[in-house]
């Protein structure tokens, strides 16, 4: 089992990881492309929301994007990813475009789910990216089902199920583990703690020894603790979890330390007062996962401040497009509500046209 308490590698010392290794200078530069476009899309979403243009929730993940971007570049044919309603990062990771994700934002029926599920609800199947979930934990049994059809059709694969550290206390949670430890499941819990549970700081919501992630030796599970600040120890430490799956269909609990710069979501208005201004300013100063990787790209000699600076309009301007695309997108028609409730249904199967899914009498 791993060790929380072992001591750490040096600052830097897991660039020297193969999985790192093998980046080129164009593969370290697309991670930075990434991440300043995950951040460039949150901040133009934010300004509408505020303008009142967009309905519902908006959950930003402006602070943690190296996790999201970490995991998802490692990621094969047959490996998958669902998450929680914070969920925009994963969606651009994996290769979601920013006018369906932006358009879906505005509630239009040119987004990723023709505008019925906003925020928390994006969803690409053909990119094995399986949402978005709004109710807290509730993805948990999900990527379990994931995990356990890549093992039912003999498939090497993963299931990445993202959380956040208030999940951990929700009975599903537990349930989900219990069944990856006893059946062999290929899937990787990856806990994005960001400190508090909503308003809630972590001490105060959860109980626990040294860390969260501790709670998986109760079920037998390969368990670590590891810093989302930097980008090749994100890599080199899930690596080791997706060869774990694919080689030994074993599950993983991975618990990764990041911070979140703004609210729980954009409605949270209290975010400053649970939390230090001091507080918020130094993660920004000191532990930015991206002025980090930035300033590995400089120190490495991949990139110059001027490559970066393009990139970084580039990725505003991407934003600012998707904004546009959205504003101008179509409503969905009130026709269209009853769709894509039931696939049933939706394909006049016997079953959708007679609603006996189970018994034929």
């Amino acid at each position: 089992m791993a060790n929380a308490t072992a001591p750490a590698q040096t600052p830097g010392s897991y660039a020297d990881a193969p999985i790192n290794q093998a980046l080129s200078p164009e593969d370290k530069i697309q991670l930075y492309r990434q991440m300043i476009r995950i951040r460039r899309f949150e901040e133009v979403s934010l300004q509408h929301y505020q303008a009142g243009r967009m309905g519902g929730f908006l959950h930003l993940y402006i602070g943690q994007e190296s996790v999201a971007i970490g995991t998802i570049s490692l990621l094969g044919e047959n490996d998958h990813i669902i998450t929680a309603y914070r969920d925009h990062a994963h969606a651009l990771g994996v290769g979601m475009t920013m006018n369906e994700c932006m358009a879906e934002l505005f509630g239009k029926a040119t987004g990723c789910s023709k505008g019925k599920g906003g925020s928390m609800h994006y969803f690409a199947p053909d990119k094995n990216y399986w949402g978005g979930h709004g109710i807290v934990a509730g993805q948990t049994p999900l990527g379990l089902g994931l995990a356990f059809a890549l093992k039912y059709k003999n498939l090497q694969g993963a299931a990445l199920c993202f959380l956040g550290d208030g999940a951990v206390n929700q009975g599903a949670f537990h349930e989900s583990l219990n069944i990856a430890a006893l059946w062999g499941l290929p899937v990787i819990y990856i806990i994005e703690n960001n400190g508090y549970s909503m308003g809630t700081s972590q001490r105060r919501s959860s109980a626990y020894p040294s860390c969260l992630a501790e709670r998986a030796i109760a079920y037998d599970m390969d368990w670590e603790l590891l810093s989302g600040e930097d980008i090749y120890e994100v890599r080199a430490r899930t690596q080791v979890a997706i060869e774990r799956a694919h080689q030994q269909s074993r599950p993983t609990l991975l618990e990764i330390a990041t911070y979140r710069y703004l609210g729980h979501s954009v409605a949270d208005a209290n975010s400053t007062k649970y939390r230090t201004k001091e507080e918020i300013e130094r993660y920004q100063r000191q532990h930015d996962p991206i002025l980090r990787w930035k300033q590995v790209l400089l120190d490495e000699g991949v990139a110059t401040e001027a490559d970066l600076k393009a990139i970084d309009r580039e990725a505003k301007k991407e934003a600012e497009a998707s904004a546009e695309f959205a504003k101008q997108s179509p409503l969905p028609e009130p026709e269209s509500i009853f769709d894509d409730v039931y696939w049933e249904v939706d394909h006049q199967t016997e079953a959708g046209q007679t609603g006996r899914h189970f018994f034929n009498d």
